[in-house]
């Protein structure tokens, strides 16, 4: 990934005068309440970034695209602008951008350096306060400038909200085409608006469960490959893969630690029995976490490696347990109506996602770490795999349609009331969200 190097701008009034360059502090102007949600979505004008070729607008479009699909932004349509944008540099006629309801401006310049690199400068300007709030330069290859508008698009929603965006991120997850009889399953790689598309493997063998390393541009999945299932892993940089190790029997659902050091995963054996393992990535060794005559299996780690949460049927029916990261003290959480699956443990360390079949529907839902508070997001007819964004405030699953051909990929925010198609150029399933880019 191209390193994109930054560097501050000063506000506009002081900016040929000073070498220290300082911007105003971050604050939260939009409240995120997760149960209820922002009613009314914040107006913003995003203007098209001056540029010699054009790519300022589309870089723009990028942040605005960005913003809107959050749900808490709504930006406002270029028509109703009165003020022409002409030099980026300097304050905004406020006055206009009130006319409009624009409670925020957002303006910019894009130049090419000598070297040939883009430089993008962007300011953010609080319309009635008549401030800046923050204005950034960023260099970076030709190549990545959707990238500069994703990192753009999480700086605005961080001053607006006052935590971290999601949108330079990327999803990787299981391209699926051809007939439903002879389906073929690829690894794909995109960003999260479903841009820059990659696929990552050629389909000859079915993949399955692809994860992120939380450390390094790195995925965990299973493979096919020779007739069983085995865990993987594939350095995404330099394309190079490699077993993580032959265990007997099938393995499923492998995910790498908080550290990225280690990878869990459940292994059924000869015995009939599915339990949890973790293998320890520098030295290969194993551990063994769970020993029951049940199926144990779908752990996730809580961001800080202390706990896990999986499910289980050792009670007659598949709950969400959550135990020590030794795998002691193994404690049920669950205990609503159907059966529990695919528990995702939230990067906040506030809540648990997952899936639920009960009433003759498959639901995404969240609940608290020790099981209360769990809400329903949305149902459908068969729908699972959830992945939490990097600041867990959206989860994205794959959904497929009663009479639908193949499964497709969806975003739900907490509120459960921004659903987002992700497009995709065939049927996808099993995504898994990357941590913000670096």
């Amino acid at each position: 990934m191209q390193t994109i190097l930054k560097a501050t701008l000063a506000t506009a009034s002081l900016m040929l005068g000073l070498i220290v360059l300082a911007v105003s502090p971050a604050r939260a102007l939009v409240e995120i309440d997760i149960n209820r949600g922002v009613v009314e979505p914040v107006p913003i004008a995003i203007t098209d970034f001056l540029s010699a070729e054009g790519m300022g607008a589309d870089i723009a479009g990028v942040v605005a695209a960005d913003l809107k699909r959050s749900g808490l932004f709504a930006p406002i349509d270029k028509s109703a602008f009165i003020e022409k944008i002409s030099n980026p540099d300097a304050a905004p006629r406020f006055e206009d951008w009130k006319v409009i309801n624009a409670q925020a401006v957002v303006t910019g310049r894009v130049t090419q350096e000598p070297d040939g690199r883009l430089r993008t400068e962007f300011r953010l300007w609080d319309t009635f306060a008549g401030t800046q709030l923050v204005g950034e330069q960023y260099f970076a290859n030709h190549d990545n400038w959707r990238r500069i508008g994703h990192i753009i698009a999480d700086l605005i929603y961080e001053q607006f909200t006052g935590e971290k965006g999601y949108f330079d991120s990327r999803i990787v997850y299981v391209s699926e085409s051809g007939p439903r009889d002879n389906r073929v399953k690829r690894l794909a790689i995109m960003d999260q608006d479903g841009a820059n598309h990659q696929y990552l493997s050629d389909g000859r063998s079915i993949v399955m469960t692809p994860r992120f390393s939380p450390r390094r541009q790195e995925i965990t999945y299973m493979s096919y490959e020779g007739g069983e299932p085995r865990v993987y892993l594939l350095q995404l940089e330099t394309g190079q893969r490699e077993l993580v190790g032959n265990f007997p029997g099938m393995t499923f659902a492998p995910r790498f630690s908080p550290d990225g050091h280690k990878v869990i995963m459940s292994l059924l054996r000869d015995d009939g029995n599915t339990n949890i393992f973790t293998m320890d990535l520098r030295t290969r060794s194993t551990a063994r976490l769970t020993e029951t005559n049940a199926i144990d299996t779908s752990p996730s780690y809580s961001p800080d490696g202390q706990k896990i949460v999986f499910t289980s049927d050792r009670g007659g029916r598949t709950q969400i347990y959550v135990m020590n990261a030794d795998g002691s003290n193994p404690q049920r959480v669950s205990f609503g109506d159907g059966n529990y699956s695919t528990p995702v443990w939230s990067p906040r360390g506030d809540l648990i996602a997952f899936t639920k079949q009960s009433g003759g529907e498959f639901q995404i839902g969240v609940m608290r770490t020790d099981g209360s508070g769990e809400r329903i997001l949305t149902s459908g007819f068969l729908q699972e795999g959830p992945t939490w964004s990097p600041n867990g405030r959206v989860i994205m699953f794959f959904r497929q349609a009663s009479g639908a051909a193949g499964p497709q990929l969806y975003s739900i925010d907490l509120t459960g009331r921004n659903e987002q198609l992700i497009p995709t150029p065939h049927f996808a399933s099993d995504p898994a969200w990357s941590p913000l880019l670096k």
